[in-house]
């Protein structure tokens, strides 16, 4: 099942993508269950859109973003770092987040060098504390595709990465979530103006998802509609004002983002 949240009719909705179209949810939001199957029912009798007359929003609004860094052996090598022992966490703030078709604001005030890096998303379905890795599967809603956005100057500089990757636009996300999805061997790429630059499978993670799950939430209490953004292979690259950035996922879909110059106050 494919989860979306779109703006229609001048209000925000929640729906079901199904054959082209999307039927809008009538018993309210799917954020809260194990299984978005197990909440189908919310959508019979709902409205049928043709899926291209609607704008597709981010699919979540998290409170917050968990990141992992260096979660793969090759993204770990091109930058010259040890493969770490254990999950490298950090935050993106929840302003941060965009959606399909949404432009990323090159932050030129501040940074000269911004980095694309394609990843697998977890949306969290329920509640989530001290989870055991054979229940994790149990806390997610779904899987969608994440722009980790980067200014990879700051992130030299600061040491810390949270102004690198903080600035409003630089997480993009979606375009929906897929609620039945094995993620453990999954292709995931990214294009920038429509040549590939990334290409992996995320069986060749460090640490896999439901791993990554049971380790966050012994760290803190993961709410429905969090994102933990699963870390990204090698071949990230700079972005300009003016390119177009893809992050496509197999049996996800494509989550194309375009990049523009920031505007200043006259």
């Amino acid at each position: 099942m494919r989860l979306a949240r779109f703006h229609a009719d001048g209000r925000t909705r929640s729906g079901v993508i199904e054959d082209g179209s999307i039927i809008e949810l009538t018993g309210g939001d799917p954020l809260g269950c194990a299984s978005a199957c197990e909440r189908l029912d919310v959508a019979k009798g709902g409205v049928s859109r043709p899926l291209e007359g609607v704008r597709l929003l981010a699919p979540v609004v998290p409170s917050k973003i968990v990141a992992v860094g260096l979660n793969y052996r090759a993204h770990a090598a091109e930058f010259g770092k040890e493969i770490p022992t254990e999950p490298m966490l950090f935050l993106k703030p929840s302003t941060s987040v965009i959606g399909p078709g949404d432009e990323i604001v090159y932050p030129s005030h501040m940074s000269r060098r911004v980095d694309f890096e394609g990843e697998l998303a977890v949306v969290i379905g329920r509640v989530a504390r001290d989870v055991s890795v054979g229940d994790a599967p149990g806390f997610i809603l779904g899987y969608t595709c994440f722009n980790d956005v980067t200014a990879r100057d700051l992130q030299g500089r600061d040491i810390q990465y949270t102004r690198a990757k903080g600035f409003d636009t630089f997480a993009p996300v979606g375009p929906w979530i897929e609620t039945a999805l094995d993620p453990l061997d999954l292709r995931i790429e990214s294009y920038l103006n429509g040549e590939r630059r990334q290409d992996a499978s995320t069986r060749d993670m460090i640490f896999n998802v439901y791993g990554l799950l049971s380790f966050v939430s012994r760290v803190m209490t993961l709410l429905p509609g969090d994102i933990i953004a699963t870390g990204t292979p090698s071949g990230v690259g700079k972005m300009k004002p003016g390119d177009a950035v893809e992050v496509r996922i197999e049996g996800i879909g494509s989550l194309v983002n375009t990049v523009v110059q920031r505007r200043t106050c006259t």
